[in-house]
């Protein structure tokens, strides 16, 4: 959950490494840190705070490369300076960086004080620098036989950067669990923990798999293993630009995405349609028509927003093509010990690809004999290369933490799914038909939602100073209701739950009064009536209501209405999200909060 970046070139490390480290924030922001190389040794800058805090500390001086750098979310010891990486031995000769929990740290750092090294951190990463010190006093030659040799002595997920005051031409790197790429330049090289960093310097990056370490040089790259095994990887192509990494005009990263949805829904629509046949056109799925038909049923895999999304889309595969789907949390389905069919499909979830929990659950399934697809936003994520092929959402880089823009592009590409499964069993292509028109409809009518922003930041007023908020839906509203609930309570820090409409009666009903505000989904569709006598029901309470729904509701039911336009049973959640995600965010405008980085959390998730 922590960002790295590193360099290796003619130009000064420290100006690329702090741009990088800025497009990583979202992955860690409680403090930072940046090791350089220079003529006299390593230079280091360290902070509590963000990395706007570590620029102002870095003076113009600080010139040298190969560099690195981190922005961290905490998770051995609170955010200070001292606990903040890079960390160092005790000579000051090796600098670390680090992603991921070392599991036997304490056994390390009880090895290493006993071996009368001065620990000056509570982190398990200062252990790596030490323990690659002592590798270079017990005979290793180079900084690789020193990472080797330190790393087979940790047990753990890491993604790690190594630099070393005696080998200033190179940075060493690994992975185990997680994320590391390299970056290729002309006469440069660069390393990440997300392609994010690198966006504006390179398009070619190396994806390292665990078990994998990398030399990097201004001349280019080696990939091997522990055992010192030459691997061999290419360089794939990303397809994000700098300005989808940029925040522009806007106030904040949130909304900007917010708004790109039209055009991030055409992009996941775009080459999919199939018009002849009515149906959608999925070339990255490697199953054949009729593997298709004897699936079973269908199982996904997601947490959090991924979750809710996935939630949606077994009701969507249910609907249109008449297998039964179910979703899970991957963080709990991971340690209960699933029974895996062999005729159950798996659709993994995850914006990042990188989603350790997620990735864990795609490792069980396959490890059992089972097929898992993914549907992931990040070109040549871990998850993605692990699944048997799946779906690219191109969604774009994603800054803010909470999910917005790869939420309803995920939503989407389910809609792609079912459509297509749907077709080749029993769905007519008139059905399919319906289902196409729906999907090329959504950019338009999302446009139209999102130019509602000022009429909804009005109605936030309602809900942005209450100490709790209520929603509810049915059926595809419940995960609407579930996804809204999660982002008031991640962006604003308001207490949200959310609730099925019909569980309100068994025992949440007890909780309506006139300070509980409600925000219900009421979609027109075939249950209205049985939503309006939910309605009904809080309001003999005296409970304030805010409606999200196809018409204006009367006064005696909801005191607030957002009217949102009307598209296809299936495919409306994906408009009734849009305004909870714009209420969410104006709610925590109002109250002042961090809206892209909010308090304790990150944007991906690569530790347990």
């Amino acid at each position: 959950m922590c960002g790295i970046v590193g360099y290796v070139g003619a130009q000064d490390a420290a100006p690329i490494l702090l741009e990088g480290l800025g497009r990583l924030e979202y992955r860690g922001y409680d403090s930072a840190g940046i090791a350089v190389a220079t003529r006299k040794g390593l230079a280091i800058r360290k902070v509590s705070g963000r990395v706007a805090d570590l620029t102002a500390a870095v003076p113009a001086r600080f010139k040298g490369a190969p560099g690195i750098g981190h922005t961290r979310w905490a998770t051995h010891g609170e955010p200070t300076p001292e606990n903040a990486h890079p960390h160092t031995d005790m000579a000051g000769r090796i600098a670390v960086v680090h992603n991921g929990i070392i599991e036997n740290a304490e056994e390390l750092r009880a090895k290493l004080t006993a071996d009368g090294v001065e620990l000056t951190s509570q982190t398990d990463t200062e252990t790596i620098a030490h323990l690659v010190a002592a590798a270079f006093a017990g005979g290793a030659e180079d900084l690789e036989t020193a990472v080797r040799q330190a790393l087979q002595q940790v047990v753990g997920a890491y993604g790690i950067a190594v630099l070393d005051a005696e080998h200033p031409d190179r940075i060493v790197v690994a992975r185990n669990g997680s994320p590391v790429l390299l970056g290729v330049g002309e006469r440069e090289m660069f390393v990440a923990s997300d392609v994010a960093a690198l966006v504006g310097y390179t398009r070619q990056v190396v994806y390292l798999d665990d078990g994998e370490l990398a030399t990097i040089t201004a001349g280019g790259y080696r990939t091997f293993d522990l055992a010192d095994r030459s691997t061999t990887k290419s360089p794939a192509t990303i397809d994000w630009d700098v300005v989808g990494a940029e925040i522009g005009d806007h106030a904040h990263f949130l909304v900007k995405e917010i708004r790109e949805q039209p055009r991030t829904l055409e992009r996941a629509l775009r080459g999919r349609i199939d018009e002849r046949f009515s149906t959608a056109r999925l070339g990255g799925l490697t199953i054949s028509i009729r593997e298709a038909r004897e699936f079973g049923r269908v199982k996904i895999l997601g947490c959090g927003s991924a979750c809710f999304a996935g939630e949606l889309g077994a009701q969507m595969i249910e609907d249109l093509a008449r297998v039964p789907a179910s979703a899970e949390a991957a963080s709990e389905f991971r340690y209960r010990n699933p029974v895996i069919e062999p005729n159950t499909l798996y659709v993994a979830v995850s914006q990042s690809g990188e989603t350790i929990d997620t990735l864990a659950a795609v490792q069980e399934v396959q490890r059992k004999g089972g097929r898992v697809i993914g549907i992931v936003n990040v070109v040549g994520s871990t998850i993605a290369r692990q699944c048997d092929g799946g779906i690219y959402i191109h969604a774009g880089p994603e800054m803010s933490v909470a999910a917005t823009k790869s939420f309803t592009s995920t939503v989407a590409a389910f809609g792609l799914l079912a459509l297509h499964l749907g077709r080749i069993r029993d769905l007519s292509p008139t059905e399919g038909r319906r289902i196409l028109d729906g999907l090329q409809a959504l950019p338009a009518q999302v446009e139209a939602i999102v130019e509602q922003s000022d009429a909804i930041a009005d109605v936030a007023k309602e809900i942005a100073y209450r100490d709790s908020v209520l929603f509810v839906g049915r059926r595809r509203g419940w995960p609407v209701a579930r996804e809204g609930a999660q982002k008031l309570k991640e962006i604003s820090y308001v207490h949200a739950e959310a609730y099925a409409c019909a569980e309100l009666k068994h025992g949440p009903l007890a909780l309506v009064s006139p300070e509980l505000p409600t925000v219900a989904v009421v979609p027109d569709d075939d249950l209205l009536e049985k939503n309006l006598s939910t309605l009904s029901e809080i309001k003999a309470r005296r409970g304030p209501v805010i409606a999200v729904a196809h018409r204006e509701l009367p006064v005696e039911l909801a005191d607030r209405t957002i009217v949102i336009p009307r598209n296809e049973p299936e495919l409306d959640p994906i408009l009734l999200s849009v305004p909870l995600q714009l209420l969410a965010y104006h709610a925590a405008v109002l109250l002042d909060r961090d809206v892209d980085k909010p308090r304790n959390l990150a944007k991906s998730v690569t530790v347990e």
